[in-house]
This record gives C-alpha cells, structure tokens and sequence, in this order.
C-alpha cells in the first residue's frame, strides 16, 4: 500500500478558556490518498473547521494538538511555524471560507496571486510571477485573465473572486488542497461551476482534496470518500456510495433526510430536531442522544466508538437498526 497522503490519527485539539480546557475535536481519524476527494461534512460547530487548521497549524496560541498528523509521511504536529511555512502554500493549498475576507481589498488579484508565487519560490521574477498570476487565472477560467490580474477584488463577483482564491491556492501546485465551504453563498450555477473546476484540478493535477462543507448535496457530486463530524467527533465514516445509499447513523440520516427529494412534493422539509451542543455543554453519553430519534438508555451514559459495520465504520450503539430503517426507505 502507498503512503496516505494525509493521515490523521487520534486528532484532539482543545482550548484553554476561563482556566478550564474545552475540547472542541476529539480523536479524528482521516485519511485521504492523492488524486482523491474526501469530504468533511457536518454542521457549524463540529469541528470541520477546527481539523483542517489544525492541519496546517494556524490555530491560537490557546490551542493545544495532540494526536498525530502526517502528510506523506511526514509528520507536521510538532513542526515550528517557520518549518510550516515550508510547507504551507507549497505542499498545502488552503481555500478559506470567505474569499472576500481572504483577499487583501488594497492590492490588485495579480499582485496577491504573484507574491505566493514569489514568496515560496527566490528564483522567480516579478515578471515570471505576474505571469504565473494571468496564467493561474486562465487556469480558473477567469474571462479576460490579463485585464482582471489588475484589478481589485471588489471588483470581482463572488464566483471569481472564490475563483481567484482557488488560483491562489494552486499557485506552487500543491499536494493536497483543502477547501473549506468553498461554495458558501454562490448561487447554485456558480457552485457546480467551482464543483466542477476542483474536479477538474483533481484529474489534471493529481492532488488529493479535503472538501469541508455541510452540504451532503455537493460532497455527492464528486468526492469519492467521506467523514461526517459530529461535536468533535467522527460520527460514520466510508465510501459516498456506502453512506447514500444506507446511512448507519441518526444524524447522517437526518442530514440526508433533510434535502429536498425531486421526485417528491411536500409542504415542509424534515429537519434535525434541536440543536448541536456547544464546546461547553456537551452531554455525556452520546451527544447526539438529545436529538436522536432512536435513542436508549444505554445512549445517555456510554459514549460509542467507531465500529465496522458493514462496509462503514460508524459510532452508535443502534447502527445496524438505523441501517435496517435506511435500506427499508431506499427500498420504499
């Protein structure tokens, strides 16, 4: 077998708050090969976030890591932060959730494109940046690449502007790309349009992508693999056609449940009932146990682990219950 080219194993991170630590991920495990997607599903709050930046170690300095995070065998917990700028924007693209906020609005897109070209690489010139930057644009398929690398980013729409991250993140051909929400707040058509160019960027280039997002609707298009998170935890893990077709946790059937069914018409859609637990309330036992339809007693005091059942690796105590419930649906 080859080498991942991202391993996580055993994950926790936790934060010190009014002299108390509060873990907000705990015991992740994640592996993605190159030339795969592998999505990180969940709502805000369960720790998609919180994984990936510890991934490339940008959290706070009120953070602590422990676990083990490897990319291609290297180990990155433990790296100082100058080894990281190593490999950050070079072995690493990151696309940040608001590509507004990720842009510098008092420079041009080409000037911000060409410095993480300039700023890894001391052999290349301004002029060999600038024209990596119209390059990376073309890549993008940014219309009229030369006039838009000199303009600001205001002056872009959403779609190109998160284009333009896309581009910044590819600048040094990374290994692994991570893409947090990278469809957030895009109209449908410009988000099959960013789906469609990551798929593209996969196939052409070989990277390995993490596709972090809480839509279950965008990760079916074209990851391969997925992790749905849960406050902190991998809840059911294993191949997108697995999960789809008979989900083995209350959640991940909740979540699937809840999109919109073309071929059925109903008034309102099924929603999760409450609400996820925050970093400093989470309840003992399992914690989704409050808004779990197929809850027991046994739920409220022993938290499950991750399991094989069947092709999927999921923790809950009433796994092959919920799966009997998904195949009968699938099946109705």
């Amino acid at each position: 077998m080859s080498v991942p080219l991202l391993e996580i194993t055993d994950l926790t991170v936790s934060f010190a708050a009014r002299g108390k630590a509060f873990q907000a991920v705990s015991g992740v495990d994640l592996t993605v090969q190159s030339g795969e997607v592998h999505g990180v599903v969940g709502e805000s709050g369960s720790g998609k976030s919180v994984t990936m930046l510890a991934v490339m170690q940008l959290l706070s300095q009120s953070a602590t890591i422990d676990g083990s995070i490897k990319l291609g065998g290297q180990e990155l917990t433990g790296l100082s932060d100058r080894q990281m700028r190593k490999i950050r924007g070079v072995r690493i693209g990151y696309i940040f959730q608001d590509p507004m906020t990720a842009l510098n609005p008092l420079l041009t897109v080409g000037e911000q494109i060409a410095e993480a070209v300039r700023i890894h690489r001391s052999d290349v010139s301004r002029w060999q940046a600038s024209e990596r930057a119209v390059e990376l644009l073309r890549l993008v398929a940014i219309p009229n690449p030369e006039k838009r690398a000199d303009q600001y980013p205001h002056e872009f729409s959403g779609g190109m502007r998160q284009r333009a991250v896309i581009a910044m993140a590819m600048a040094n051909e990374p290994d692994l790309l991570i893409a947090d929400e990278p469809t957030t707040a895009l109209d449908v058509t410009i988000q099959a349009q960013i789906m469609e160019l990551l798929d593209q960027l996969r196939r052409e280039k070989g990277i390995g992508i993490v596709l972090v997002t809480h839509d279950l609707g965008v990760v079916a298009g074209v990851a391969k693999s997925l992790s749905i998170m849960y406050a902190g935890r991998v809840v059911e893990r294993g191949l997108v056609d697995d999960v789809f077709a008979a989900p083995h946790h209350p959640y991940t059937k909740g979540l699937l449940e809840s999109l919109p069914q073309m071929d059925q018409r109903v008034q309102r859609l099924r929603a999760i009932a409450g609400a996820p637990p925050p970093i400093s309330a989470r309840p003992a036992g399992c914690p989704f146990h409050p808004r779990c339809p197929y809850v027991i007693e046994l739920c409220h005091s022993e938290r499950p682990v991750l399991r094989k059942v069947g092709p999927i690796d999921v923790a809950c105590h009433r796994a092959e219950v919920v799966a009997a419930d998904s195949g009968a649906l699938q099946n109705a």
